[in-house]
């Protein structure tokens, strides 16, 4: 397989510092952790509000993680290059006449990072801070997500620099087609599968399902996270949440903690936040505060997901909530509690703010919430930090059985799905938790160190390094 890379962006960072030959040279090692090292201190200068983009990127973390578990497996640097860069980049233009008459130019993403171990997988996102980078990150972060639960997917990302919360349906559905139409010929269900993500939802995905069935006929298998109608798998929507709740449950003796007596704090209320709490509720968990984009509420008594989660739905602001008291967003982070989770964007969780963090379990609903300064401080702390890589896999699992079940056309039934999930979970878990141990790691070390493993040995079994 010949790495390629299609209308890259320009002005990219990252393919400014490869060699002739196309790999990526050791130096670029340390400017990755430099910059992270960096990053969290610019942030100092300000406080950022719900929603603002953090202050270290899921690039930087993501290289920071990969270098730091590539020195420690003393994989070879040619390896390292192979590893680290994606096979194939493409970025599209999407012009779309808005509803208002003017007509915006958003630019659309599409990275394929490595398909050692199966087709490429992964989410497509819609946000006004989607940029190459960004998708990089995330695109190498499924990846080493998709072999950490032994699932036959690669990793890839997508997204648009769109402000997905903020565009109408006619809106929506113009962009989902035209990113369809002008990257469909390097997808397919035996190559590339996309699925929700950030701003998306099972809509978005039969749209974009209908998109590619206009030249390649009726094909449910080329996007997950389908409407049920359209051969979508029951669980798919509540999936993130529920693999999150699992590992808590496989966490919580070793940790000394029972449900009905655990509190939680989440930070993004959208839809994995929501299930999160919802399902951790359903075991007796109290959630006392939670945040989303228009800021945060606090209940000591504890918050009922599913009432504040209809009345948003009603076209209520989360800090108007009756049964809540409103907080500052900021001040959330230091709310006491045995389990905050972070489910909102990624670097929420920073140097700068790290400290004031008072739980006994960070559960990471979000990629890259936690920037390597900010672990370095929780792990300090005695904080038992569960990964994003590991944490949220739950989605990506859920759509491998909605794959499974399309190209065969047939259904398991929902609790057959949350019981597969839950081995998988709960196996994945069991593996890097006793790697940790073996090797005296945390989690999320132990974690990147399985999923590269586990990708460069299927890279060389099938002679592509």
């Amino acid at each position: 397989m010949a790495r390629q890379q299609t209308n890259v962006a320009q002005g990219s960072s990252a393919v400014k510092t490869k060699t002739s030959d196309g790999a990526v040279p050791s130096a670029a090692d340390d400017g990755a952790k430099t910059a992270v090292e960096e990053a969290p201190r610019k942030g100092e200068q300000g406080a950022s509000r719900p929603g603002d983009r953090p202050t270290v990127s899921d690039y930087e973390i993501a290289n920071y993680y990969f270098d730091l578990a590539c020195d420690r497996l003393e994989l070879p640097d040619d390896v390292r290059a192979v590893m680290r860069s994606p096979y194939r980049e493409i970025s599209v233009q999407i012009p779309v006449r808005m509803t208002d008459g003017t007509m915006q130019v958003y630019t659309g993403y599409r990275v394929q990072h490595n398909a050692a171990r199966g087709p490429y997988k992964g989410g497509v996102r819609y946000h006004q801070n989607v940029d190459i980078d960004e998708v990089r990150a995330l695109a190498m972060l499924m990846t080493w997500k998709t072999a950490l639960v032994n699932i036959p997917y690669g990793g890839a990302k997508g997204g648009v620099n769109c402000p997905g919360d903020k565009l109408d349906d006619r809106e929506r559905q113009a962009i989902s087609r035209s990113l369809m139409g002008k990257i469909g010929k390097i997808l397919g269900p035996n190559r590339d599968i996309m699925a929700p993500d950030l701003n998306t939802d099972a809509q978005i995905m039969a749209w974009m399902m209908d998109e590619y069935g206009k030249l390649n006929g009726y094909t449910p298998s080329i996007v997950t996270g389908k409407p049920i109608e359209l051969e979508g798998s029951y669980g798919r929507q509540e999936a993130v949440g529920r693999g999150l709740t699992y590992l808590f449950r496989e966490a919580a003796p070793q940790l000394g903690l029972s449900p009905p007596d655990t509190t939680c704090v989440i930070q993004g209320f959208g839809n994995v936040g929501y299930h999160t709490a919802s399902i951790m509720g359903q075991l007796g968990v109290r959630v006392i505060a939670v945040s989303d984009a228009n800021g945060a509420i606090r209940n000591d008594e504890g918050i009922d997901p599913e009432e504040l989660h209809q009345f948003i739905l009603a076209g209520g602001k989360l800090p108007e909530f009756e049964r809540g008291e409103a907080i500052d967003p900021e001040d959330l982070i230091a709310v006491e509690c045995d389990v905050f989770v972070p489910a909102a964007l990624g670097g929420m969780i920073r140097e700068d703010n790290a400290d004031r963090l008072s739980c006994r379990v960070l559960l990471e609903g979000a990629n890259s919430p936690t920037t390597p300064a900010a672990d370095d401080i929780l792990e300090s702390k005695g904080i038992f930090v569960i990964p994003d890589v590991l944490a949220n896999a739950g989605g990506v699992v859920v759509s491998y059985f909605e794959w499974v079940q399309n190209m065969q056309h047939f259904r398991w039934e929902e609790r057959e799905i949350n019981d597969k999930l839950g081995n998988i979970m709960r196996r994945a878990f069991r593996e890097v938790n006793s790697i940790a141990k073996e090797r005296d790691l945390s989690l999320r070390i132990a974690a990147w160190e399985l999923g590269i493993e586990r990708v460069v040995s299927a890279a060389r079994m099938r002679g592509y390094i």
